[in-house]
């Protein structure tokens, strides 16, 4: 069979190769067409040069096109992936510096909390240039298949006001899913069936069976405090799993950050947080992680080339879920996974409009969910508390409306936790002004900030975060990378 799928954001060279591997371990997609398309040339030279190898060492017929033209790459596509990050790590960077010096310390910073809120900011508009180029140059009734955070948002975004058929995908149930079964003593995870419901990165497993064993909060409980390194390093969720009865699907960094107990105060961030690695609670570690391997693959460029003369393995194919999801789709054979869509009703307890992640199944017929879900009344609190923000959120990006905004950062619970409301609107201020240049919809609304902000009395604090590693300057690692490059 034949059809077109582009990729939106396919410099980001390593995710690219992994759903092109994937989606040609079926069988039946030797003939399909994939249209790479990016805002770096030099990005999609290299990400076009590992795939034409994969393509040619395979003895495929797959065309590979690659293009900095975003409406001639999607021209024909019958799916759409898209994993783009608006204003790159230059804006992200303000995401996690300019809340610190309001005492807001996140470790990720891009799902809600003001990082992730101002993402949503600058995401939303551009993501909605996506939806039109897809109604108007896509195959009928094509679909978008988002992997960009923040996830909520931008599919929220993408249904209601971008009117494209959208579903949300994250890996995040598979890992926690890893998890469990690690600890459980699982011989592999398919001995683990599971039930995940929420909403994206606010997740729980609310049903674990092992081996058709019903598996009880303290067994799991048990067995984490057991596990000689996820006790040390899930502290957090731990501490959750034991008083809202479930586990969170969420790491330990992420998971302390949707929540308005945990790292609220620099004594109390300290004893919840591992600092073995970033992604469980360093103070902007998501940042520095990304900051320091922004160009990895400049210098593994030669063996992506050498690992992709090798045959496809299928045995290898990963558990990402856009190749498994078209699978089902165009050859009927069933997949379940779990998916980001708008509600309606699937989750009895959150409301209609929020965009879930719930368990359902795919076949031709499409997406097809799982409906009469009730979350536990905690889970469903927190998950609620996080929809509104997200709602208020999306419209702010929508309408230009900075007071809006200003409201949706105050709403969410760890900035309330955190800031007074006056710290919030001249934090607001401040982001909004930096960031200026990704933010369209509010061009109206920046001169104001800006007279705002000369005449601000608000302090601020000059703090580093409760838990940080050394962070070195981007400029310090371009010029590190620029010498590492000239020596080989």
């Amino acid at each position: 069979m034949s059809f077109k799928i582009a990729i939106i954001g396919a410099g980001s060279v390593g995710f690219t190769k992994k759903l092109f591997t994937d989606i040609l371990c079926v069988p039946e997609f030797r003939d399909v067409e994939f249209a790479l398309t990016d805002l770096s040339e030099h990005n999609l030279e290299m990400i076009k040069a590992i795939l034409d190898r994969i393509v040619e060492s395979n003895g495929l017929p797959t065309k590979v096109t690659a293009t900095t033209n975003r409406r001639q790459a999607l021209e024909g596509a019958r799916y759409i992936i898209s994993c783009v990050r608006v204003g790159g790590l230059e804006a992200y960077a303000d995401d996690i510096r300019i809340p610190l010096k309001y005492g807001i310390d996140q470790c990720v910073g891009d799902t809600i909390c003001a990082g992730g809120i101002l993402y949503g900011q600058r995401n939303i508009p551009v993501i909605l240039d996506f939806c039109k180029d897809i109604r108007e140059v896509a195959e009928p009734g094509a679909k978008f298949l988002n992997y960009a955070n923040p996830m909520a948002m931008n599919t929220w975004a993408a249904i209601e006001y971008g009117k494209v058929d959208t579903v949300g995908l994250c890996h995040g149930v598979q890992h926690g899913a890893e998890q469990i079964a690690e600890v459980l003593g699982a011989k592999s995870l398919s001995e683990l069936d599971y039930i995940c419901s929420g909403i994206n990165h606010q997740t729980w497993f609310i049903d674990l069976r092992l081996n058709g064993r019903k598996i009880g909060k303290d067994e799991l409980i048990a067995a984490f405090e057991a596990h000689p390194v996820y006790s040390q390093q899930e502290k957090l969720r731990i501490d959750v799993l034991k008083r809202f009865g479930v586990y969170s699907t969420e790491s330990n960094g992420h998971l302390s950050e949707y929540l308005p107990w945990y790292r609220k105060r620099p004594e109390e961030i300290i004893r919840w947080i591992d600092m073995s690695d970033w992604i469980h609670g360093e103070t902007g570690g998501y940042l520095r992680y990304s900051t320091e391997t922004r160009n990895w693959f400049e210098t593994e460029f030669p063996q992506f080339l050498e690992s992709a003369a090798k045959p496809i393995d299928p045995a290898k194919r990963s558990n990402e879920h856009a190749s498994h999801i078209l699978e089902a789709l165009e050859t009927n054979r069933v997949y379940r996974g779990h998916f980001n869509v708008k509600n309606n009703g699937v989750i009895t307890n959150l409301p209609t409009d929020a965009i879930i992640e719930s368990p359902g199944f795919v076949d031709r017929f499409g997406i097809n969910m799982v409906s009469g879900v009730t979350l536990p009344e905690a889970c469903a609190a927190t998950c609620i508390a996080s929809i509104n923000v997200q709602r208020m959120s999306v419209h702010a990006a929508i309408s230009g409306d900075i007071d809006l905004l200003k409201l949706a950062v105050l709403h969410d619970p760890l900035v309330g936790a955190v800031s007074t409301p006056e710290e919030v609107w001249q934090m607001v201020d401040e982001m909004v002004v930096a960031q200026a240049r990704w933010l369209p919809q509010y061009a109206d609304a920046v001169p104001a900030a800006k007279e705002r902000l000369s005449k601000s009395k608000v302090q601020t604090r000059d703090w580093a975060g409760a838990a940080r590693r050394n962070v070195r300057s981007i400029e310090e690692l371009r010029a590190e990378k620029a010498a590492l490059k000239q020596a080989v």
